[in-house]
Parts: C-alpha cells; sequence; structure tokens
C-alpha cells in the first residue's frame, strides 16, 4: 500500500489521491506513465514525479525515518507490509494510568518470532537498546498510552519509527472497542488461566509479585505476551481490509 500512496507528497492530499487512484493509477511506478491522466497542472505533475523518484529510492533503502517523517502519522499503516520484516510489536503493564504517578512494569516485544519480556527491577533499562533494532512500531492505544509512557521513563528513546497505533486504523473498518473485545470479534482466543484478564488484573498481579509471588509474575508475563503477539495476528487478518477501505473510491 505505500507505493500506491501520495498523500506524503507536499501538496497531495487525500482528495488529489482519491482523485489519482480514480483514474485507475495505483502505483507510483503507474503514475509516473500516465501522468497525463490526472487533470492537474503540468508543473505540479512534475513537482509529483519528482517526489514519487524520491520516494522510490527512499523505499529502496529502507528509510522508515524518511517516510516516519512525511506520511501523516494516522496513515503509517500503509507501509506495514514493505516494514513488517522490522517490526516490533509493543504493549506494557503499568501501576496504574498516571505517567507523573506510576511506573511501568513490563515492556513487551514481539519481533515476529520471538517474544522478549522487560521487566520492572530486572532487565527494563535493555529495552532502550531493543527499540533501536526496529524501523516499525506497532500498539494498541500506543500513541496515548504506550509510547508517551515509554518516553516518560526512557527520554533518551527517539522513537523515530513508522508507528501503527492499531486503534484507529481498525476503527475506520468497523472493529471498534478495546483490544479483547477486537480479539473475539476475529475469533483470537487466549489461554484459559488469562481469559478476561484486564489491565486493572495487570496492576494486581503485579502488587501480588511484590508480595513475593513468582506464580503472579508469571501470570502478568503470559498475559502481556498474548497482547503482543495477538496484535500481529490482528493486522495480518485485518490489513486486507484496512487496503480495500482506503482505495475506495
Amino acid at each position: 500500500m505505500l507505493n500506491n500512496t501520495y498523500i506524503h507528497i507536499p501538496g497531495v492530499g487525500k482528495g488529489l489521491e482519491q482523485k489519482i487512484w480514480a483514474q485507475g493509477i495505483r502505483t507510483w511506478e503507474e503514475f509516473l506513465k500516465m501522468k497525463d491522466r490526472i487533470p492537474i497542472p503540468s508543473s505540479r505533475k512534475a513537482r509529483i514525479c519528482e517526489e514519487i523518484r524520491k520516494s522510490s529510492e527512499r523505499l529502496a533503502a529502507k528509510d522508515h525515518c524518511f517516510f516516519s517523517q512525511c506520511l501523516p502519522s494516522t496513515e503509517h499503516w500503509r507501509a506495514y507490509p514493505l516494514f513488517s520484516d522490522s517490526a516490533a510489536f509493543v504493549d506494557i503493564e503499568t501501576t496504574g494510568l498516571s505517567r507523573s504517578r506510576n511506573k511501568i512494569t513490563i515492556v513487551g516485544i514481539y519481533d515476529g518470532k520471538e517474544s522478549k519480556i522487560y521487566i520492572k527491577d530486572i532487565n527494563l533499562d535493555d529495552v532502550v537498546e531493543e527499540f533501536s533494532k526496529y524501523k516499525l512500531l506497532v500498539t494498541f492505544n500506543g500513541t496515548r498510552f504506550d509510547l508517551p509512557f515509554i518516553k516518560s521513563e526512557f527520554p533518551e528513546i527517539e522513537f523515530t519509527q513508522l508507528h501503527i497505533d492499531l486503534m484507529y486504523p481498525l476503527r475506520r473498518i468497523g472493529y471498534k472497542g478495546g483490544l479483547k473485545n477486537i480479539e473475539k470479534l476475529l475469533g483470537i482466543s487466549r489461554g484459559d488461566d488469562i481469559e478476561g484478564l484486564t489491565g486493572f488484573d495487570a496492576v494486581r498481579l503485579w502488587r501480588q509479585y511484590e508480595r513475593g509471588d513468582q506464580e503472579a509474575l508469571d501470570k502478568l508475563i503470559k498475559y502481556n505476551q498474548e497482547d503482543i503477539v495477538n496484535l500481529k495476528t490482528i493486522i495480518e487478518l485485518t490489513y486486507p481490509k484496512m487496503v480495500e477501505n482506503a482505495l475506495k473510491t
């Protein structure tokens, strides 16, 4: 979908992008071949062609920073297939909802093959180096919660990656509510021992662990792992519908 995209080009909004698609022009390569179909001034076409060539070069170089900066944040999902080989599916657990009063207890990162869990007072600081390995982050409500919380505790993390906050593109295709509700809508099940657990339970489990209950930490880790693994399952299941919805003209 990224190489069907034009709204990252200066001066191109969603209206013009839709007009381009309506002419049967989807890819950048097709635009360069069929630009005469677009009823806009030739000087503007020339600028778009120049930006397309630049975008093609940046994509070939896998320059995530370029697209992270020029693509509207609500449209970062379009980059998923082309950067999925360097994606981190991220979810955090905390002692509460306030960044000023509460702390991160767990950061879970799934790279598509392996879950990596970073735990307060054990290895949480290692997450700084871990984040530097990825070009794309996938979260659910991470724009408002996870990433600001992480940035508050680790201000040295720059977060230059593309970031897909799944909550927003999912809403556009009719999947509303929290992550657990969307999982149910998509037929994704959880382990019996953590089915029905919520963020409030995650706080409770951490408190039990602080009082010496190792099993509570084990359950909290499993709860977090299912969150991050399911993020990948969700985007894989829904991405075709996201594309179909975006390309409607």
